[in-house]
């Protein structure tokens, strides 16, 4: 049985995440980093691709639940014998490559089942796994590859039996059972053992500390904080990027191809997690960003891409795994991201929207970080004109997005306002004249006057609900009646169960074959252009439906399948989590009466 989507949570060190089952069964997990090669990769496969359960072997109710604001994770069993905890960490701030699991006996007797399935390589590589002393003198199960070793430490470790490590055990009541996973390169000593109660103490001190930052308060502030939290969490501690997912190929259609691998990090969707976190006072975040930006696209402009590794690194080729059988048989299962080197124009529009966000915020711009900005956009200003992939990464034909227009349109605009507000040098007359320019492009080419809405490219009459952003970002204000009439055909032709597509598939615009399921991002979008057009009633009905979506833990996936009632897509999803944020900004923005024009809050 395939489980579900929203019956994950997830853990992280703010280097990786694992993924576990509500049953107890760690199923995703790539080490040391979100990019690296899985050593649990049951999630897109099968059992013995590896994974690390921990679970009751009779039948149980289990429930679950974060402390705090913290992604320590409680599970609590209930058998017909008695209960059981099971607390899940990974340390934080600590620069190792830790996974704790501590049960608790809370009443009764309850049988437990362990077992640990190491397979290196996205679930390929068995490893020689054998018990040897730590440099303390404890015995650990070590299980070896190449480069990889991953340890495991216990008063009680499992045994082999046919390729895994298994054990059943009974936990008593008051009894406490505590094992942890370490990752290290295979030619270093056994790192030591942890202090479990020092490090669950400082790793929820440390979640707890980060959020006393959060200034926002409202009807859906529990979702915001949570989505804050998880935006930090896909944010590396050390080198600032911040992927989009921590998972690959789960599916955008069940059954189908439609399998991407998002442990990238996307300029835009990093840009749009930025601006979330400034509207929520935090600032800070915004510097470590920054400096990760500059030292991504360093060099020549014309090489910027859309998206890099978490260090920085250009080269992401795409490649499958036939050993796997997919999430839900969906195949194939992918690893890098074939769209790195796609035309997508909106991304500097994106980024520049944030830097703007970041000055008007206090943030200091030093001379690198401006620099690196004004020869962006003069490269811009050289082939702002050419068709391209859009946002959506389009494997289509190259077309002229009206999205990626107005993106352009709001990169010459904080760059001019960068010069006249802010002070900074720059080309101002020559980016006012191409601003305005592209403003009379999109008004000419890319409104279809006879149906009174904006569309997806120049060549078409579909709409496109990237179109929901023309008033977040400033474009047209929201009582313009193109953008009303934009707002109605999206609900017109792109509502499915309430929820919003991004777009038509049947269309053919994308080259691939199967459908999708609605955007959960693209239906925040429209609660934030319901707010800002006056629809507060819709925005705030819309809003609930959406936040009730959420599963027990408050995570989203990319998609939503409202006919079935389950996630859809790679999880937790950063562009769905950052949306969430904005529409709840942009609501409150509305309902103050605060200046819309320019919110940014996509």
């Amino acid at each position: 049985m395939t489980t579900p989507i929203e019956d994950y949570a997830v853990l992280g060190d703010r280097g990786t995440c694992a993924l576990v089952s509500r049953g107890g069964s760690v199923d995703w997990l790539c080490l040391p980093r979100f990019d690296s090669p899985a050593c649990f990769a049951a999630l897109v496969g099968r059992p013995d691709n590896g994974r690390w359960l921990l679970a009751p072997v009779d039948e149980a109710t289990s429930t679950r639940r974060y402390l705090g604001n913290t992604f320590v994770l409680e599970t609590r069993h209930e058998t017909k014998d008695g209960v059981v905890t099971v607390t899940d960490f990974m340390p934080d701030g600590d620069g190792r490559a830790d996974l704790v699991r501590i049960i608790k006996g809370v009443s009764g007797t309850v049988r437990m089942q362990h077992d640990w399935v190491v397979r290196f390589d996205y679930g390929k590589v068995r490893p020689w796994v054998r018990r040897q002393p730590d440099v303390e003198g404890a015995t650990v199960l070590s299980a070896i590859a190449g480069s990889d070793m991953l340890v495991l430490r216990g008063e009680r470790l499992p045994r082999a039996f046919d390729g895994r490590h298994s054990d059943e055990f009974d936990v008593h009541e008051g009894e406490e059972i505590a094992f942890s996973a370490t990752w290290f390169h295979s030619w270093r000593e056994i790192p030591p053992a942890l202090d479990y109660d020092a490090r669950l103490e400082s790793t929820v001190s440390r979640w707890e500390h980060w959020l006393s930052s959060y200034q926002h308060t409202g009807p859906y502030d529990a979702a915001v904080r949570r989505s804050l939290l998880v935006l930090r969490l896909l944010t590396h501690a050390e080198t600032g990027g911040i992927v989009a997912a921590p998972t690959t190929s789960l599916p955008e259609d069940f059954g189908g191809t439609r399998n991407w691998d998002y442990r990238f990090c996307w300029l835009r969707d990093a840009s749009l997690t930025l601006q979330s976190l400034l509207g929520c006072g935090f600032a800070a975040e915004s510097e470590l960003w920054r400096a990760w930006l500059l030292r991504a696209v360093a060099g020549d402009p014309q090489d910027m891409q859309i998206m890099y590794s978490v260090d920085g690194d250009r080269e992401l080729p795409e490649r499958e795994l036939d050993h796997l059988d997919g999430y839900a048989g969906s195949v194939p299962v992918r690893i890098g991201n074939g769209a790195v080197h796609q035309r997508q124009t909106d991304v500097l529009g994106e980024v520049m929207n944030a830097l703007d966000k970041a000055r008007l915020a206090g943030v200091e711009e030093h001379g690198a970080s401006w620099a690196l900005q004004r020869v962006l956009v003069d490269e811009l200003a050289e082939h702002w004109d050419q068709p391209d992939n859009g946002l959506w990464e389009i494997r289509g034909p190259l077309r002229h997005f009206t999205h990626s227009r107005v993106m352009v349109w709001v990169a010459f605009d904080r760059a001019i306002t960068a010069v006249e507000q802010h002070g900074l040098p720059g080309s101002v007359d020559r980016w006012r004249k191409i601003r305005d320019k592209v403003r009379d492009e999109i008004l000419e080419h890319g409104y279809n006057e006879a149906a009174g809405t904006f569309t997806q490219h120049y060549d078409t009459t579909e709409v496109d609900a990237s179109l929901l952003v023309i008033p977040i970002v400033g474009f047209l204000p929201a009582d313009d009646e193109r953008v009303r009439g934009t707002i109605e055909a999206v609900e017109r032709e792109l509502l499915r169960d309430g929820l919003v597509l991004r777009y038509r598939t049947s269309a053919g615009v994308d080259g691939l074959p199967g459908d999708e399921h609605p955007f959960l991002a693209c239906s925040f979008w429209l609660v934030s252009a319901y707010a800002l057009s006056g629809r507060v009633d819709d925005a705030h009905a819309l809003m609930r439906r959406l936040v009730s979506l959420v599963n027990d833990l408050g995570l989203l996936s990319e998609e939503y399948d409202p006919g079935d009632s389950r996630m859809v897509g790679n999880f937790p999803q950063a562009f769905s989590h950052l949306a969430l944020v904005g529409a709840a900004l942009t609501l409150q923005e509305a309902e103050q009466g605060a200046t819309v024009a320019h919110s940014g809050h996509a």
